[in-house]
């Protein structure tokens, strides 16, 4: 009875540490802020939302980091020291521009100042940039020049339609941080331009740099020029041999390894 006793003791113990010590993932929901009307005519939010299992929404993506052990929130509101505090990995991704919002949330220089200071003290920030046509990225790379990164007016792989998957290809073999993925899928992405800490991440076979990391202070900064991995490319519509899903979990990893 005593050895089942301590068992037990042990079984709950290793759970609340386990708890404990899960990263936390915050997704922007305030600078990405879109809305569309639905069936009912009732105006909700949509696009790149944990609870979004359509294609426009990251469930899969979540689902990687919680079969990682992370825990998933979200941020509607500007960040601060206060509300940044639980999050260990901060994901910003597509913010709006005035076609997609009638009253987008600019990224503005208080608001980066908050970031680059829970950067700076060992935060995980992720942006993901868009084309030129689809984010708003004047003030997004005020935050980027930030950390040695700016998100470039063009457009990498360009995919005309689904008769040329291949033009989006990126082979990612040799990648020490794709695991388990060996060829993704991108489509139409900006190029990013490093100085300083930032280093290329992955290149695409035009030699762009496409995904970029930096250090700074005790945190990183991991930069791509897509939203990428949302449902539509991770949930097995792509043909065989893209491996978009692998990749949302290698990501994931990668991303957790970085707290510290």
């Amino acid at each position: 009875m005593k050895n089942i006793i301590s068992a037990g003791i042990l079984i709950i113990l290793t759970t609340v540490f386990f708890k404990a010590d899960a990263q936390t993932v915050m997704l922007d929901y305030y600078f990405n802020h879109e809305v569309h009307t639905n069936k009912s005519g009732q105006q909700v939010r949509f696009h790149y939302m944990w609870e979004d299992t359509t294609n426009t929404g990251f469930s899969i993506l979540g689902t990687a980091f919680k079969n990682n052990g992370a825990k998933l929130t979200s941020l509607d509101k500007a960040p601060t020291a206060d509300n940044l505090s639980p999050a260990n990995i901060y994901i910003i991704v597509d913010p709006d521009t005035k076609k997609e919002s009638l009253n987008p949330n600019y990224i503005e220089e208080k608001d980066i100042n908050e970031i680059v200071k829970w950067v700076k003290a060992g935060g995980v920030l992720v942006m993901l940039a868009n084309d030129s046509a689809n984010v708003e990225l004047p003030h997004f790379n005020h935050l980027a020049a930030r950390f040695g990164m700016h998100f470039n007016d063009d457009m990498q792989n360009h995919v005309i339609d689904d008769n040329h998957f291949q033009d989006g290809a990126i082979v990612t073999t040799n990648n020490p941080s794709f695991k388990t993925a060996n060829k993704i899928f991108m489509k139409d992405v900006c190029s990013i331009s490093l100085t300083g800490p930032a280093h290329a991440f992955l290149k695409n076979s035009d030699d762009a740099v496409v995904m970029a990391v930096a250090k700074y202070g005790k945190g990183t900064v991991f930069a791509v020029g897509d939203p990428w991995l949302y449902n539509e490319y991770t949930n097995g519509r792509l043909p065989a041999g893209y491996e978009n899903k692998k990749a949302a979990d290698d990501i994931a990893k990668w991303l957790i390894k970085q707290v510290h």
